[in-house]
């Protein structure tokens, strides 16, 4: 399996081998969700983007390595992990989780080195500036897997293998203590633009949460709502390849 620019460097996975001078398209995972997940939009973009998917610490081949327990500091890693291709176009697009974590990728990309991506695409996640309490991560196994079975984005044949469940569980304990821990910090709004991506019937997403991302940019903002619930992506997939698809087009016309 290709990755970005080093081969030891295990936070960035490429699946597909994408066309020169196409913008990198950097996918980051919900929460207990890998790289993987993001194998079919990488196939699916293999001719327009360079689909480059984030690898979480704890899981899959790196699941002998603790999982990260804050937001701040994946977003950090990940950003050392950029490093290297920060000079060329991106697009970010985070789902859940990883929605949040994008975003924080790229306020640190613009604090700390004067650039930005070409946009972010925000799926499945309120604006960061809205804050509810939740406390999944704090339930016994039972709980945390009775939450993610009702948001219907996991393999049943997970759910129901004990020994894959012991492999998955403290990855997926942290990723929601993660994410259930986060505060926004105020600062100045991104200077990209951002699309945001919802269900119409997701339980942990409102419409209106999905749409107050628009106070989260000073560039111009779109919201794309699908039928289906939290993982509307994995029941509509030509709906959200084809989104996706029109975003980077969009973004990319944006540039002066």
């Amino acid at each position: 399996m290709d990755q970005c620019g080093r081969k030891d460097d295990l936070w960035l996975r490429r699946f597909h081998q994408g066309v020169d001078g196409d913008p990198l398209l950097v996918c980051f995972p919900h929460a207990g969700g890998s790289a993987a997940y993001f194998f079919p939009v990488s196939a699916a973009l293999s001719g327009s983007a360079n689909v480059l998917a984030v690898q979480y610490p704890g899981r899959q081949d790196r699941r002998r390595e603790p999982p990260v327990d804050t937001i701040d500091e994946l977003a950090a890693a990940v950003f050392a992990a950029l490093r290297g291709v920060l000079d060329r176009p991106l697009v970010f697009f985070g789902h859940s989780m990883g929605a949040v974590t994008c975003y924080e990728v790229a306020r640190v990309i613009e604090r700390e080195t004067g650039g930005s991506p070409l946009g972010i695409i925000v799926s499945g996640r309120r604006a960061p500036s809205l804050h509810r309490t939740e406390t999944v991560h704090t339930r016994d196994d039972q709980g945390l897997i009775a939450e993610v079975r009702s948001l219907e984005g996991t393999d049943a044949g997970v759910l129901g293998d004990e020994e894959l469940l012991r492999m998955v569980l403290p990855a997926l304990r942290t990723d929601y203590k993660a994410i259930e821990t986060y505060r926004h910090r105020p600062g100045p709004p991104l200077r990209c633009p951002i699309a945001a991506y919802v269900g119409d019937s997701d339980p942990k997403v409102a419409v209106a949460e999905a749409a107050a991302w628009r106070d989260h940019t000073s560039a111009s903002f779109g919201l794309r709502v699908f039928a289906g619930g939290h993982f509307y992506l994995g029941d509509r997939p030509a709906e959200t390849i084809k989104a996706v698809s029109a975003d980077i087009l969009a973004f990319r016309a944006a540039v002066p």
